[in-house]
């Protein structure tokens, strides 16, 4: 790391210390923890996106949380448009991100309009917010989420993707990160990107299922799939979508989530 980016660093280290000694973010104080202040795992991040992203690209990051991503993109050089519904998650970002003007912040959902987003949300876990129901009802019992609760509903902006790239421009690289909410956002996409990512969980591999048909359908060809948190891909090399398809099928439920990537 150079000594200006370290600088940066030390700076946004020391918002994000303010940030959690914030009684109003409370709620969000875990995953500043989890998520910001292991240089080890931003190192890993940064190795396993490098391929990816590049110096000057443009990023979406689309489900953006607490900006772990954001910040390894960020490192790696690319401009970002972070896209975030959760106005606790929102102004974590524009306080970390105040005075870099390559990082803008959109606190709206994208999906499949821009009309307006119901988004169900978890208060001790933000995390895994989500604008899908049916997340919801697939999570109720299910084995690894246990106790979590989505206690409260707020209506929140919505966008699209094709909305985002008409205002911005068409990125290099998006990552979509929206608890179930994945194959809506695709829904809003009508053309295809150098390469992108989705979650996915193994309690609602429908919704997989349906990215990996819309992305198929608008033309993206090579595929392959990280599992949880890792910076290796789980596959070799980039596959069709019907052995991603087949190999989602065949995870076990404690793998729980990752993520599948794509290229035309």
């Amino acid at each position: 790391m150079n000594a200006s980016l370290a600088s940066v660093e030390g700076v946004r280290d020391g918002v994000i210390e303010t940030l959690k000694a914030d009684p109003a973010m409370s709620g969000l104080r875990r995953s500043l923890d989890f998520y910001h202040g292991d240089p080890a795992r931003d190192a890993a991040l940064d190795r396993f996106y490098a391929p990816l992203v590049h110096a000057g690209d443009l990023v979406f990051d689309v489900g953006a949380h607490v900006g772990d991503r954001l910040g390894s993109f960020r490192r790696l050089g690319a401009m970002v448009v972070a896209v975030e519904p959760q106005p606790l998650c929102a102004r974590a970002l524009r306080e970390l991100y105040a005075d870099d003007d390559a990082v803008t912040v959109v606190e709206a959902a994208c999906g499949r309009t821009a009309g307006p987003v119901r988004l169900h949300v978890n208060s001790a876990n933000p995390t895994v917010s989500t604008a899908s129901p049916g997340f919801v009802r697939a999570a109720d019992g299910a084995p690894g989420w246990a106790g979590e609760t989505w206690d409260a509903q707020i209506e929140v902006p919505g966008t699209t993707l094709d909305a985002l790239m008409a205002a911005y421009g068409v990125p290099a690289f998006v990552k979509i990160d929206v608890e179930g909410f994945e194959d809506a956002v695709l829904a809003g996409l009508s053309r295809p990107v150098p390469a992108l990512s989705f979650e996915f969980t193994t309690i609602a591999r429908v919704a997989a299922a349906r990215c990996l048909d819309r992305l198929t359908a608008l033309g993206f060809t090579r595929f392959t799939v990280a599992i949880g948190d890792e910076t290796t891909f789980a596959l070799p090399g980039w596959r069709p979508a019907a052995e991603v398809a087949a190999y989602l099928g065949t995870l076990p439920d404690e793998a729980n989530s990752g993520d599948v990537y794509a290229r035309p």
